[in-house]
């Protein structure tokens, strides 16, 4: 697990984590706390994109100054939340591409269901950053990375904002070449797959709906 998942341990997202748990904050804070975490975490997921040497000229003279290489990154929003952190990224990658896939999890199996899919035609020429805000049971991130390999995509990162143990395992054993970053692993998951500690459900939480 541990080799899987990578924890962004950062003072900043880890406090503003902490402010995001509480049970007292309202909508409109729990949704500006999850917009500055998510461009913090986009930092963390880019840290390794290809850079190349282009010239250019500033108001003194011309040089040689490093910029991203190919084609730029798809961001994968897992629906509803994953627009969450979704909005935060672009504040941080305006020209990333977008894409949606719906899911939602089937109370009585706590398996996935797909109603909707959106992507860009060229995923596969992309790195694709995969966000949903809660890696719990697994399922939904399992199903939403092996939809987005049928539709091409060959380089691949999920990144969460709380995992469970058990969501971690999971989604390893499905996608074991896709890694994970996370801000903070929690303990486990109750009886009914959600996530303690965790937040509470993170778009009923964000959008002020039960």
């Amino acid at each position: 697990m541990a080799a899987k998942a990578t924890v962004a341990d950062h003072p900043l997202i880890q406090h503003k984590l902490t402010l995001l748990r509480r049970v007292e904050t309202s909508t409109a804070e729990f949704r500006q706390l999850l917009r500055e975490i998510s461009l913090l975490l986009a930092f963390e997921a880019t840290r390794d994109l290809d850079l190349e040497e282009v010239e250019i000229a500033t108001p003194l003279e011309t040089m040689r100054a490093p910029a991203l290489a190919g084609k730029k990154l798809c961001l994968v929003s897992v629906l509803r939340a994953g627009n969450g952190l979704l909005e935060g990224m672009l504040d941080l990658i305006p020209s990333a591409r977008v894409g949606h896939i719906g899911l939602y999890r089937d109370h009585d199996t706590l398996e996935a269901v797909e109603y909707y899919l959106k992507l860009p035609e060229d995923i596969g020429e992309r790195l694709v950053i995969v966000v949903d805000p809660m890696l719990a049971t697994g399922n939904s991130a399992a199903a939403a990375v092996h939809r987005l390999k049928e539709a091409g995509a060959r380089r691949i990162k999920f990144v969460a904002l709380v995992a469970a143990p058990e969501g971690i395992e999971a989604f390893g054993a499905a996608h074991p070449d896709v890694p994970i970053l996370t801000a903070a692993i929690d303990r486990q998951l109750n009886d009914i797959g959600y996530i303690l500690p965790g937040l509470g459900d993170a778009g009923d939480r964000l959008y002020g709906t039960k």
